[in-house]
């Protein structure tokens, strides 16, 4: 017998055994592969989204110097995606400035800014809220850098409140890419977000981004618990 052969009668006898010792114990055994939990809710992660920006190869090389590369400072709740040791000042209509804006990496084919309302104000620029990479028509601002300053024309938003997940999600809420979803916060102020975006992936965690202002109105810190349903 050959070792592929070996190993696959191994992993179906391991299969078997296991749905006998979950059936004695009265557990559903896992099904398509899925691990031991897949059955029960999924656990939902809330993060919130501070201000930031995102930025094309070309202008992280205008305002740190050509060839300079983004340093990974620590890696965010989807494994594709990191908060980078470099920050850039942004600067709105009026003057003001907010110094230390984190950028977020890999590079993106469209630079971005996000900030939330109340960022907005102090700056002077009258943010709509939009999806991440809907830029058009969208006010601009001045980013600052080490090396360089850069007048972006395009691409200040205040990011709608969204929810990653891959299919597996998508398929216990009955929701599919671009649908909508409410989120109740049980906590001391206790609120239910509405129209949260679905954004589906197959490489995608599931995952909650609301942004400072939401986060604080809602007093996520101290919540006991967030419950996702589907508008």
């Amino acid at each position: 017998m050959s070792a592929t052969a070996t190993a696959t009668t191994r992993d179906q006898i391991e299969s078997l055994v296991r749905s006998i010792i979950l059936k004695s114990m009265g557990a559903p055994a896992p099904a398509n592969g899925a691990g031991a939990g897949a059955a029960g809710p999924p656990k939902v992660i809330v993060n919130i989204s501070a201000r930031h920006c995102h930025l094309t190869q070309d202008d992280v090389d205008v305002l740190f110097g050509k060839g300079h590369q983004l340093t990974p400072m620590k890696r965010l709740y989807q494994d594709t995606d990191f908060a980078a040791e470099e920050t850039v000042a942004v600067v709105g209509p009026r003057q003001r400035m907010i110094p230390g804006v984190r950028i977020l990496g890999p590079c993106r084919k469209f630079s971005q800014v996000e900030l939330a309302f109340t960022d907005a104000i102090s700056l002077g620029i009258d943010v709509p809220v939009r999806l991440s990479g809907d830029v058009e028509g969208t006010p601009g601002c001045l980013l600052i850098g080490p090396k360089g300053s850069l007048v972006m024309p395009k691409g200040v938003i205040r990011a709608e409140r969204h929810v990653h997940m891959g299919p597996r999600d998508a398929e216990y809420y009955g929701v599919k890419h671009l649908d909508r979803m409410n989120m109740r916060v049980e906590s001391p102020c206790p609120s239910t977000l509405e129209g949260l975006l679905v954004r589906t992936h197959p490489d995608w965690k599931l995952e909650v981004h609301i942004d400072t202002d939401e986060a604080n109105a809602c007093d996520l810190t101290h919540a006991a618990d967030v419950i996702l349903s589907k508008a």
